[in-house]
């Protein structure tokens, strides 16, 4: 039996601000059979997302084939539908008015429309405010609308954009559990569903398989087949034992502390988004003695508090920086880490800058480049088209702002917000 989706080999290109090439997706291999419940987990700008619209025949895969149901899909398919994080609700249109909107699209006659909307607000638990707007409901009601759109459609596959994480923690949880007390009682049309999501616990929960997405470029580098059966125990020694894991798989690529690296800036290395305070919190709870200097990424997002995509690149950036080490879903505070700890601010700044020059290349880079100028300062332009050569511009910014925050606190080189210069540090400038 052909499988609902089947990816071979695909891939998809975008344009460079330069005008060259730049690979997002390549070699991806998937399928997506009927009757699972697929979680995807990677990190952001890894393509995930750019996947689920190639799935959705919303844009065109550049190489590869895309089948689905045994044919090839050249644009939207009548039994795919998706929600997406940002709810995508049209704020003149009242609930009902919403969720007809796709069977409007098809032709679908008004008295249809309108009975196959309310079954599907009802369904999802929305009945009565078939005549609200949007901006009369609060979060967790309009991605119920985004869910009700969907549904009304009777897709075949349901392909979920992080359409939980726009929501607070136990709204998101609580959608998540209905949605899967639907597809558990066949409440649902829908016979399969790919959740793209950023929360370890929540693809753990929901997914009968969770594949890991490696970055540049996106690909498939991890899967692991869940056969618990649901509903399923957050707190369970099964569960809990999957989450951890699913942290060693994500973590599992992380470059060893220890490694070195040439003094020129590597352009496809995307710097995690993880500020320098956080990061110091993170060390100290892990030098503290709750944990002495060992915990398991779970254990550590529970007493900081800090969802998954927070917590991860926090991880990534100590264990970068030599100052931590990440050891199959585990980090472990090195001696180094454990004096950084231990040792006052200007200790601190002078150890985060040493690190900074010998483990992240494109801040030594920036640090060379500013050595050979007379005036020692360069324009910002010059490292945000180098970047750019290997990431979309917004993403070369992100990554040019945090080398620019990193090298500020290790005194590596300075930035004036006002003209754009980047320049060595003054004496006595902080």
């Amino acid at each position: 039996m052909n499988p609902l989706i089947e990816l071979k080999q695909v891939a998809k290109h975008f344009q460079s601000a330069d005008g060259s090439a730049r690979t997002v997706l390549d070699q991806v291999d998937f399928r997506l059979e009927a009757g699972e419940i697929v979680a995807l987990l990677g990190q952001s700008g890894s393509g995930k997302s750019t996947l689920l619209r190639i799935m959705a025949g919303l844009i065109p895969a550049d190489a590869g084939e895309v089948h689905y149901r045994g044919l090839p899909l050249f644009g939207p398919a009548q039994g795919i539908a998706m929600v997406f994080q940002s709810f995508a609700l049209f704020p003149w249109l009242t609930v009902q008015q919403n969720v007809e909107l796709g069977l409007e699209a098809r032709g679908v006659a008004a008295d249809e429309r309108a009975r196959r909307a309310e079954a599907a607000i009802a369904l999802i638990g929305l009945a009565g405010f078939e005549g609200a707007l949007p901006r009369e409901l609060s979060g967790g009601m309009r991605q119920r609308v985004g869910l009700a759109r969907a549904l009304v459609t009777e897709p075949a596959v349901l392909l979920m954009d992080e359409a939980f994480s726009a929501l607070d923690v136990l709204t998101g949880e609580r959608l998540r559990n209905e949605i899967l007390e639907l597809w558990q009682g066949g409440q649902m049309p829908t016979q399969a569903m790919l959740v793209v999501s950023h929360n370890i616990e929540e693809a753990v929960m929901m997914a009968d398989r969770v594949l890991i997405f490696s970055s540049n470029p996106g690909r498939v580098r991890a899967e692991l087949p869940i056969s618990l059966p649901r509903p399923r125990h957050p707190d369970s020694p099964e569960v809990r034992l999957l989450i951890d894991e699913v942290y060693g798989l994500m973590t599992a690529g992380a470059k060893p502390s220890g490694s070195t690296e040439p003094m020129r800036p590597h352009l496809s290395d995307r710097l995690p988004a993880a500020d320098v305070g956080h990061m110091e919190s993170l060390l100290e709870l892990l030098a503290d003695e709750r944990f002495a200097g060992r915990a398991d990424l779970p254990q550590l997002a529970e007493e900081s508090e800090l969802v998954d995509e927070a917590l991860l690149p926090l991880a990534d950036a100590l264990n970068r920086l030599g100052l931590a080490q990440l050891e199959r879903g585990d980090l472990l505070i090195t001696p180094l880490g454990q004096n950084y700890v231990d040792g006052d601010h200007e200790f601190r700044r002078e150890i985060f800058g040493q690190q900074l020059l010998a483990h992240v290349p494109i801040a030594a880079f920036i640090r060379h480049s500013l050595e050979q100028e007379p005036q020692g300062q360069l324009r910002q332009e010059p490292f945000l088209k180098l970047l750019r050569e290997s990431m979309e511009t917004h993403e070369a910014e992100r990554v040019l702002k945090v080398a620019v925050e990193w090298a500020r606190y290790g005194e590596v080189f300075e930035y004036n917000f006002h003209t754009g210069m980047i320049h060595l540090p003054e004496a006595g400038e902080s």
